[in-house]
């Protein structure tokens, strides 16, 4: 229509919180936040973000994940400003592979959309930067949920882990729901892996309720972690230095 100004276009950004402190989100999060209309993400994680007026908060459950990556789309398709929350960083164990998904299988014209993916800082190396340098050598990162895949799996890629000498992250260690099978983590461990060798356990890292623990093998025990907690396995060469751990960059 004549002298009508045309909506402006919708965009989509799938955004990394970090791992829980306000001082973690970097400026370019913190913009697409504040120029959003629209927040789509997993209800703890929506819920970090404050509500303002004419900020849309869609809160979903935990398992719906390419169900809430169609919502985003289609949000952002009918000209909306949309963030897709996660914590960390989305590409960790997140919502960015769920979105690019559902692009994949969705209509053509969601291909054109202004799409982006915001970096965040991811659990592990906010753990490792509160222990010290755990992950200073190659290291890899393992989600031990067998939710999206069989645990069986799990268990070979730490079998593999443990051969290559990597240092290691494990994401959703323990659960209510699967209380025993980090158990069977650390008995596969202690079955090639020195007793000495160095375990961390960070939990809530970056928030008011942090506890990091620096323990070995030997004394690790599954109670140590929950859902909250970020486990390092250090590789054979990571050490003490004072109340640190670290890894030398040296093979």
């Amino acid at each position: 229509m004549t002298g009508m100004a045309a909506a402006a276009p919708g965009w989509l950004a799938v955004a990394g919180l970090g791992p829980g402190g306000a001082g973690l989100v970097t400026p370019e999060v913190s913009a697409a936040l504040a120029g959003a209309t629209d927040i789509v993400g997993y209800a703890p994680y929506v819920a970090r973000v404050p509500a303002r007026a004419g900020l849309v908060l869609h809160a979903s459950d935990n398992r719906v994940e390419l169900e809430r990556a169609r919502h985003a789309l289609s949000l952002a398709a009918a000209g909306r400003r949309v963030v897709v929350v996660s914590s960390g960083d989305p590409g960790v164990f997140a919502m960015a592979s769920a979105l690019f998904e559902a692009l994949e299988a969705g209509p053509p014209d969601w291909a054109g959309l202004d799409i982006r993916i915001l970096p965040g800082i991811t659990a592990m190396l906010a753990a490792a930067a509160a222990a010290g340098a755990p992950l200073g050598h190659d290291f890899c990162a393992i989600n031990l949920s067998d939710n999206l895949k069989p645990f069986d799996l799990v268990l070979k890629r730490i079998r593999l882990a443990v051969e290559g000498d990597f240092a290691m992250a494990f994401y959703n260690p323990r659960s209510r729901a699967r209380a025993a099978q980090f158990a069977q983590v650390l008995d596969l461990l202690r079955e090639s892996c020195a007793p000495g060798r160095l375990v961390i356990f960070a939990r809530a890292v970056s928030t008011p309720d942090e506890d990091i623990r620096i323990t070995t093998l030997a004394d690790a025990r599954p109670d140590m972690a929950d859902m909250r907690t970020v486990v390092l396995v250090g590789s054979s060469r990571t050490r003490r230095a004072g109340r640190f751990a670290y890894t030398p960059r040296s093979a």
